[in-house]
């Protein structure tokens, strides 16, 4: 028997793993499913439910389908129910680059994945009449895959606090009061010009550089089919047929002479944006690095990094989460409510806060916007694990004698071991960097306890922890 699959245009890949999930469970060979619905010959739906025969498979291969299925090719179903298919077998190696089904599908993946990369910078957003106190935007966008879906998580998490529609052929997102939605496509929508788009020509206009045009890098990056929907490529053939004579004019026009009061202007702007030394050989050369950490994607949205600050060869390093609102505004670790109950505990524990290095595991701000507001939010593994190259810097340059880690992220940070805070708390582990960590209660964890006991008997214990970071300090001190 023949079987036939319909998918949906949303949520696809969810779709597409139920059904292969069912499939596989009944053996049903990859020959003998259509996957594009387009009806075979006495073909069957599946069957309703799933067999007992179970396959678990690889976090690689969830990977490569998520990227896989936003994929235009009308293959890419058969193609990944066809690797799993051998997983299911052991039948080689599908996933690999050096099996020529492996390769297909990576390949296909990285097409996805620079297709929602060209959304990403290629998306003009044009302002409409609004009613209401949130602004309203709209775009038409032409990408070569299925990618709208996935790609508007990004314009959902940068624009919250505005409304917006994105229109391609095959669906459109829009995004109203802070829920994103999705419907059918169609034609490009006749939108109206703005001030925006005026403004953004003339910013473009005069950071174009003739002396450093390359065509072919230009057209790599911008390829010419997103051309026709970006207001500033109007400007590129008049400004490619002047360039030759622009670069002419600035060398007949040589150096000028810098006006009154440009020098120290131009020392400010060199101070604000430092060049980072790789690899930092101090800790204010670790520091100006890090204010230009691209290692995760935390700092598109954060204000800015929060370095960690006190003694440069402080006994005792104390580090929390993350900053929080007051932290990324500031640049200051520990500078709002939590910081500041701790701060207070670490005096009444006799502990000299000037001699004591404060910092965080993770150096931006992770946020979720509700209107006006900036919602803390735990920052993932992944991200801990990429910011853990700074605090690595900071134990190495500060060489503290005990480490005292707030909460589980600091926690993970420092040991790589995420068992429960409950089972650890008051506990000295040995950490990455081979010295002893003490882990206690984050104060922002004890300001959120409801119940005041809890909360008190928290604050008690985290006193407890305090007092004994100093007897552990002397104890590092006398070996």
């Amino acid at each position: 028997m023949n079987y036939a699959v319909a998918l949906p245009d949303q949520a696809v890949f969810e779709a597409w793993r139920d059904a292969a999930r069912c499939a596989i469970s009944h053996r049903i060979a990859p020959e003998r499913i259509d996957w594009t619905d387009g009806g075979l010959f006495k073909a069957a739906p599946l069957p309703d439910a799933p067999d007992p025969h179970e396959i678990r498979v690889s976090k690689q291969f969830l990977s490569l389908a998520r990227s896989v299925v936003w994929h235009k090719s009308p293959e890419r179903f058969a193609l990944l129910y066809q690797a799993l298919w051998r997983l299911d077998r052991g039948d080689g190696a599908p996933l690999s680059p050096a099996d020529a089904l492996g390769r297909r599908l990576q390949l296909m993946a990285k097409a996805v994945g620079r297709d929602i990369h060209k959304m990403h910078a290629f998306v003009r957003f044009r302002e409409l009449p609004a009613e209401g106190p949130r602004r309203s935007f709209a775009a038409w966008f032409e990408p070569e895959h299925n990618t709208l879906e996935p790609g508007s998580a990004f314009f959902a998490g940068r624009f919250a606090d505005m409304d917006w529609l994105i229109a391609t052929p095959r669906l459109t997102a829009r995004f109203r009061a802070g829920r994103l939605s999705f419907a059918p496509g169609g034609a490009k929508p006749d939108l109206p010009d703005d001030a925006s788009q005026a403004l953004w020509a003339t910013y473009f206009a005069n950071i174009f550089n003739p002396a450093r045009i390359k065509l072919d890098a230009m057209r790599s990056e911008m390829p010419k089919k997103y051309w026709k929907n970006l207001p500033e490529t109007r400007l590129i053939p008049a400004m490619l047929a002047d360039a030759e004579a622009r670069v002419e004019r600035m060398r007949a026009a040589g150096a000028s002479i810098p006006r009154p009061g440009a020098g120290p202007v131009s020392t400010r702007y060199r101070n604000a944006m430092p060049q980072a030394v790789e690899p930092p050989a101090t800790l204010d050369q670790a520091r100006q690095a890090a204010l230009q950490c691209r290692r995760c994607k935390l700092c598109e949205a954060a204000t800015q990094t929060v370095w960690g600050e006190g003694a440069a060869d402080a006994a005792v390093m104390i580090v929390g989460e993350q900053p929080g609102d007051h932290e990324d505004l500031t640049g200051r670790p520990f500078a709002g409510p939590a910081g500041q109950l701790l701060r207070g505990m670490i005096a009444d524990a006799g502990l000299d806060g000037a001699q004591i290095w404060l910092t965080n595991a993770v150096k931006h701000f992770k946020f979720a916007p509700r209107g006006k507001r900036r919602l803390h939010r735990n920052p993932a593994r992944d991200e801990i694990r990429h910011c853990r190259w700074w605090l690595g810097l900071e134990l190495a340059f500060v060489r503290p004698r005990v480490t005292l880690a707030l909460g589980a992220s600091a926690a993970f940070a420092l040991t790589d071991d995420d068992r429960p805070m409950h089972r650890r708390r008051g506990t000295v582990e040995t950490g990455l960097h081979g010295g002893p960590v003490l882990i206690s209660w984050h104060p922002a964890h004890i300001l959120r306890l409801p119940d005041p006991d809890r909360r008190n008997h928290a604050r008690l214990q985290l006193a407890e922890d305090l007092a004994r970071l100093v007897s552990l300090a002397e104890e590092g001190r006398q070996r």
